[in-house]
């Protein structure tokens, strides 16, 4: 509302309020079933998989929270995100490549640290962070076209209106990126520690991370703008990033995840 009303008076932070609001509303109710259906994720049925519901039966009860609904995905590639809105309707999804490649104490690890993000909120936190740095990127965008469009008769306000209208349309959404960034870096941390004490091993979670950082490094994954967007849910980014998206990344350095979670007492 603030950068609105910085851009276009009252009728700017009126856009802006009804702008976030809906952007809000929609990724807090439908996320789950949009990052679901984005990387084609399928129920995981408890006779098919009963060794991964026998192990989230157990964290449940360690993290004071309601069974997820489960779904796999199937690709080579390990890895396991969490979404959804909140506790009672939270989503966990691993990938097939995820159960092959990991040990039961490995395979316990992920787990917790997705059930950590559930219980701290994370999904939400997340969801609110991207979509305020969207709505501030596009903001910036309606006003450098309206002033192009717009227009004034004077040519030396005109200059300097356009200058500012560029500098703005850079530093706003580099600001609001940084900012998401950050906090998402802040969180994956806090999930770590977290799943570390629901599970009882750090060191299972520390070797699980260790093998997805190697296999994300030696497989250099592309995926759709689409699917980069949800990159971020995931416990380690499974696309190679661009060299500039690689200075805003949202996961910590993999080898300062696995120090700190080598140096906790549980």
């Amino acid at each position: 509302m603030a950068v609105g009303y910085w851009l276009g008076g009252q009728s700017g932070m009126i856009f802006a309020l009804v702008a976030s609001a809906t952007m809000n509303f929609g990724a807090y109710w439908w996320s789950d079933k949009l990052v679901l259906s984005t990387y084609g994720a399928k129920p995981a049925q408890r006779n098919e998989f009963s060794e991964l519901y026998k192990i989230m039966d157990d964290l449940i009860g360690r993290a004071s929270l309601p069974m997820p609904r489960l779904f796999v995905v199937e690709t080579d590639m390990p890895n396991a995100f969490a979404t959804g809105r909140n506790e009672k309707h939270a989503v966990v999804a691993v990938t097939t490549g995820l159960l092959k490649a990991l040990d039961k104490e490995e395979l316990r690890g992920v787990l917790a640290h997705e059930l950590a993000h559930i219980k701290n909120n994370d999904m939400l936190i997340g969801s609110i962070a991207a979509t305020v740095a969207g709505a501030i990127s596009y903001l910036v965008q309606m006003a450098y076209f309206a002033n192009i469009f717009g227009g004034s008769n004077d040519d030396e306000d005109s200059g300097g209106g356009m200058f500012g209208a560029i500098a703005m349309m850079i530093l706003a959404p580099l600001i609001a990126t940084m900012l998401h960034m950050a906090i998402s870096r802040s969180r994956e941390y806090l999930a770590d520690e977290a799943g570390a004490r629901f599970s009882g091993n750090p060191k299972g979670l520390a070797s699980a991370l260790g093998k997805l950082g190697n296999f994300a490094k030696s497989h250099e994954l592309h995926g759709s703008p689409k699917q980069e967007t949800a990159a971020h849910l995931f416990i380690v980014n499974p696309f190679k990033p661009s060299i500039m998206m690689s200075l805003f990344s949202t996961h910590p350095p993999m080898e300062e995840r696995i120090s700190r979670l080598n140096k906790l007492n549980i």
